[in-house]
């Protein structure tokens, strides 16, 4: 496929020569968006509430989504009322959708559906990510969680964090499509903190390009639960080779992590956003079939007794996790804060 071989290049120290002159189109089109908002040619809006984004440099998974849930769920127990954006990726509907209980991940995407269904949170979901806040801030949130859109300058934000997977890294370093970074390491100097998921493996990861704050966290897994009765099993339970589905944006790390756990997955990648059906999930056997969560919310067969799902958790030590929300806090209080006379936000 060539989102794979993309991929091995990318992350590799390869690259692809040929596509270099197009990253440099590409980075001066990044530049130039950048530079119109910094001199006021174009400008960011305000939603009318404190706004955090959690987003990434690079194409593809670095668990985002996992600490944007793991942020929205400290912040509630601060008594705070959360409201969760997203664009809602691969969605058939337009327009601003609040999600439902009752919604399809066709009509609002999977990763906003996941991200409601974990934190019970209000949702919404649109291109124009203003709008999607502002639906939710008119439905009593206190406080925006952005699940991606560090590249969305439209919205007006208070505190930025950038995630980035330790295995990984940056990659090759360059830009699009010749590599997969969405704007030039630079960048980082301007975000608020840096989270790096899982141990530091990946040689891009140097000291010199981090920000104020360097934080770590890993993504553990907890009990496999299946798809049709939402029964729960240790995965050290699973006996035996079993098959292991994952469309998200890094297969690989949930393969490493079944076999951490002592399984032998036979690894079944998609591309991220994937809808799987059942032909797809047919491998001629009955052996157990593990996916990710994410995956899960767009099976076609929730009926088929072979079919689990394993969620993860954004994991921080306490350290890191203090120094976290603790930066959180500090960037989303104002002395104006509620109502509409927001730091740098004309009033209503």
């Amino acid at each position: 496929m060539i989102e794979a071989w993309l991929n091995r290049r990318w992350y590799g120290t390869a690259g692809v020569p040929v596509l270099q002159p197009l990253a440099w189109l590409y980075g001066a089109a990044v530049s130039a968006h950048r530079l119109a908002f910094r001199h006021g040619w174009r400008r960011s809006r305000c939603a009318g509430a404190p706004v955090v984004v959690i987003g990434n440099l690079t194409v593809g998974g670095t668990g985002k989504t996992p600490l944007a849930i793991w942020l929205a769920r400290q912040l509630t127990q601060r008594g705070i009322l959360v409201g969760l954006v997203s664009r809602g990726y691969g969605r058939a509907s337009a327009g601003v959708r609040v999600v439902g209980e009752q919604s399809s991940w066709r009509e609002v995407g999977d990763e906003p559906l996941l991200l409601h269904r974990r934190t019970r949170c209000a949702t919404a979901v649109a291109r124009d990510r203003v709008a999607a806040a502002a639906a939710l801030i008119e439905r009593g949130a206190q406080v925006i969680v952005a699940d991606d859109g560090l590249q969305h300058l439209s919205l007006k934000r208070d505190c930025e964090i950038a995630v980035v997977d330790g295995s990984r890294g940056f990659g090759n370093g360059r830009l699009l499509p010749a590599g997969p970074l969405r704007e030039p390491l630079s960048r980082l100097r301007t975000v608020d903190a840096l989270v790096i998921n899982g141990p530091i493996e990946h040689p891009s990861l140097r000291a010199e390009e981090g920000c104020g704050e360097a934080l770590r966290m890993e993504l553990v897994p907890g009990q496999a639960r299946r798809l049709v009765s939402g029964e729960t099993r240790p995965l050290q339970a699973f006996e035996g080779r079993v098959h292991a589905v994952a469309g998200i944006g890094h297969p690989e790390r949930f393969f490493r992590e079944l076999a951490a756990q002592g399984l032998a997955p036979v690894a079944h990648p998609f591309p991220d956003h994937h809808p799987l059906s059942a032909a797809e999930l047919d491998f001629g056997d009955d052996r157990p079939v593990l996916m990710t969560e994410k995956d899960a919310v767009k099976c076609a067969q929730p009926a088929d007794l072979r079919l689990w799902y394993v969620p993860v958790e954004a994991c921080l030590s306490d350290a890191d996790a203090q120094r976290l929300i603790g930066l959180v806090m500090r960037k989303i209080e104002s002395p104006s804060y509620p109502g509409s006379q927001r730091r740098g936000c004309p009033s209503a």
